[in-house]
């Protein structure tokens, strides 16, 4: 609370913070909502200008990592387990519903915001940033945006407070070719009867609110695919947690419908649009992807520049060597690039301009960059890289997740290429 007051005292007074102390999140922040300049009346800004409200929620999002989170990272990595104390600690602090609305219980948050977080958290840890990432990008996002009253008030308020939700579209046929998805959802009259299984699904060992995408009239193909609001206990049965590389203590789990009964008044939006939802949000949802791996990048980076400075070797620190020194710049080159393609993609989409291509180049670009940097991290800390000890292995192996979810590599490829080729058709 003090540490609001201190920095921003005329912010602080007109937020209402959640729970007895928050102390680091502030909550109901409507100004943070980004309308995009005026091209008439604002000046070119650089792409690193944020709003205060955004500047000051990527610095307390920054202080909750660092001293809430970093503690306990190695511990839940060892067992592959999110500590359950950190989620409640994201719900008090409001990261779990940044875009949420505030009469819903959320942060009102800008995307621009909800990016600067998930890349903040990222920098200590990109299994917490992908728990925050995927529950508000994804889960969140197709609600609030396809939700009728009822379904808003019902299901965002427990998101934005206390419960995970999970996004579950891939199935052991359907990964990059999405609309290839098995699961069947039956009409019974007042009701569906969801059958069949998903893989893959990120968050959902923690979860108990999922957005299940099934097919509901096979005949239409992909156009059949519906979104239904499901929770746990009508029976989804979380059949497997898998075991991975990297970011281990986000659950990835398979899930299993028998028989599971979901209200009509369940059915997200219209019935065959679910297609048309996953697409909107997958796009969007690849910006916050971009997001967690410059962050992983720059976690690597930041413990390992400082280290070759005090190693020396040669009677002077392995930084000063001219070899290390081409590579360490051209690293911070890169982070750099990729950081203001994420932040340009997540401002085109709050302007309500074309962002698809820009999102899956900063995805892209993201990715490649987070493996680079931290493998290069790895090997300037030598064995004290190659060691758990100090961290960075960990951001080695958790960045190798960012050229496969969410769309792959060549899946961004694909996008950019097409996208492009529409310009000579």
């Amino acid at each position: 609370m003090s540490f609001l007051r201190t920095r921003l005292p005329q912010i602080a007074r007109s937020v209402s913070l959640v729970g007895r102390q928050a102390p680091y999140v502030a909550r109901n922040y409507s100004s943070m909502t980004y309308s995009g300049p005026s091209v008439t009346d604002t000046p070119p800004t650089s792409l690193h200008s944020f709003t205060e409200e955004e500047l000051m929620l990527k610095d307390t999002v920054a202080r909750f990592a660092r001293e809430v989170v970093q503690p306990r990272v190695r511990a839940m990595d060892e067992a592959e387990v999110m500590d359950k104390e950190i989620i409640n600690s994201m719900f008090e602090n409001g990261l779990m519903g940044l875009e949420t609305e505030a009469d819903l219980g959320g942060a009102e948050c800008s995307f621009t915001a909800a990016i600067l977080a998930v890349e903040e958290l990222a920098k200590i840890d990109p299994s917490i940033s992908a728990l925050c990432d995927i529950h508000n990008t994804l889960t969140n996002t197709v609600i609030r945006k396809w939700g009728n009253k009822d379904l808003k008030e019902k299901y965002l308020t427990r998101l934005a407070t206390d419960t995970v939700g999970s996004f579950c579209i891939s199935e052991a046929g359907a990964g990059s070719d999405a609309f290839a998805l098995q699961t069947r959802a039956e009409d019974k009259g007042d009701h569906y009867v969801l059958n069949g299984g998903k893989m893959w699904i990120s968050n959902s060992g923690e979860a108990d609110i999922f957005v299940v995408f099934a097919n509901a009239d096979p005949s239409k193909g992909y156009k059949g695919i519906t979104a239904f609001i499901v929770e746990k206990e009508w029976g989804v049965e979380i059949a497997k947690k898998e075991k991975k590389l990297g970011i281990r203590s986000s659950s990835t789990c398979v899930l299993n419908f028998d028989d599971v009964k979901v209200p009509k008044e369940n059915v997200l939006g219209e019935v065959g649009q679910g297609y048309k939802y996953a697409i909107d949000s997958l796009n969007e949802g690849r910006i916050g992807i971009a997001a967690q791996m410059i962050g992983a990048a720059q976690g690597a980076y930041e413990i390992a520049l400082p280290y070759m400075f005090e190693r020396k070797q040669f009677g002077k620190p392995i930084g000063s060597f001219q070899a290390m020194q081409h590579q360490f710049a051209q690293v911070a080159c890169e982070i750099e690039a990729a950081k203001l393609m994420t932040y340009n993609a997540a401002r085109l989409k709050e302007e309500g301009k074309p962002f698809v291509m820009e999102a899956a180049m900063a995805k892209f670009v993201a990715a490649k960059v987070a493996e680079r940097a931290t493998s290069y991290a790895v090997e300037w800390m030598g064995g004290n890289g190659f060691v758990r000890e100090t961290g960075v292995e960990k951001f080695y192996r958790d960045a190798k997740i960012g050229s496969i979810y969410e769309g792959t590599n060549n899946m961004q490829l694909e996008t950019i290429a097409k996208i492009i080729s529409t310009k000579y058709k």
